[in-house]
């Protein structure tokens, strides 16, 4: 599966959930931003697209936004390696981010 294969409702889904992982440990580094910023721009959004993303990384997705059940089955390998890039784009993978990586892995399954 690549991003491209992604419909626009899907590379929205998948930004909010890179952001969100992005924000596991309450700071979204410069690193993590130049990250998403390159997944926005190889991802093709619109400016209001573009805009919302940038407001993600000012402040987290909702909560209730991110619910691993709205992953499409085909997309779950997507999903899951854009997050682990995020979470690995410092160079500092946190404990809360390896953890709630995990757990999205076990929902998944």
């Amino acid at each position: 599966m690549r991003l491209l294969d992604l419909d626009r409702v899907d590379r929205m889904r998948l930004l909010q959930f890179v952001c969100s992982f992005a924000w596991a440990d309450l700071e979204v580094r410069p690193e993590e931003r130049a990250f998403v910023k390159r997944l926005v721009r190889r991802l093709g959004l619109d400016e209001r697209e573009e805009k919302q993303v940038e407001g993600w990384l000012e402040v987290p997705p909702p909560i209730e936004a991110v619910d691993p059940m709205d992953i499409p089955a085909e997309h779950k390998k997507t999903f899951l390696a854009a997050i682990d890039g995020v979470i690995a784009a410092d160079g500092e993978v946190q404990p809360e981010e390896r953890e709630s990586l995990r757990l999205l892995e076990q929902l998944l399954r």
